[in-house]
């Protein structure tokens, strides 16, 4: 058996016993997939992980940079309050129509507002409304910017606040120097200002699983 393999099945068997069948989230997969929407959304296990720290961090306000099919979305969304509120900001509006429908589909369209373009331009104007502080912020978009997503959620939060930065392994390529891609150059920043900056602890898991080898990293707003 290959490594990968053995990856794939022990996300199977982990999926199998903690994230039961789920029609909405299922459906959610099928539409993306339909659409032909990249297949790069978390797994049920990073979803599951999601809802989790949104629920530990008792959050009623999540905000989301990157939608895709609003598979992740879903995830969150439902460990809001009936009052609760999520933004979620995605570039494509073809991606954002199948999440809308997804989200729909689900029952979330009430707690869940998406927003399309460019997410550096939709960032100044949800500051420009003061919302209240976010308790989450899931970053999974592009990776070149995820430095400046990441300064972004910093004014966007406040001290006890929960930043989650998706894929920041890149299949070990972060820690090539030779590897200049944007994506990598982006994330090296992004963490380097985690590990630097006072206002933030943080740290970097790497997983394995059905998506391959990658990993997140996870900050808490000190001040």
């Amino acid at each position: 058996m290959s490594e990968s393999q053995l990856w794939e099945d022990v996300d199977a068997y982990f999926i199998s016993h903690l994230t039961p069948a789920d029609p909405a989230l299922e459906a959610a997969l099928r539409e993306s997939e339909t659409a032909r929407l990249p297949p790069v959304n978390v797994t049920a296990t990073q979803g599951k992980l999601l809802q989790l720290l949104a629920q530990i961090q008792g959050a009623r306000t999540i905000l989301e940079i990157g939608t895709l099919g609003g598979y992740s979305t879903i995830w969150m969304a439902r460990a809001l309050p009936a009052d609760g509120r999520l933004v979620t900001l995605e570039y494509s509006a073809r991606h954002a129509e199948v999440a809308t429908r997804n989200l729909a589909r689900a029952g979330l369209d009430a707690l869940v507002d998406v927003r399309v373009g460019p997410a550096l331009e939709s960032l100044p104007k949800l500051a420009d409304e003061n919302p209240a502080p976010f308790d989450l912020v899931f970053i999974d978009a592009d990776k070149g910017n995820n430095p400046h997503y990441l300064e972004w959620a910093l004014k966007l939060t406040s001290t006890g606040s929960l930043i989650v930065i998706d894929n920041v392994v890149r299949e070990g390529r972060v820690a090539d120097p030779d590897d200049t891609g944007d994506d990598v150059r982006g994330t090296r920043a992004a963490i380097e200002l985690i590990g630097a900056h006072p206002r933030l602890s943080g740290t970097a898991v790497q997983t394995v699983g059905g998506k391959g080898y990658d990993g997140f990293a996870l900050a808490r707003v000190l001040a």
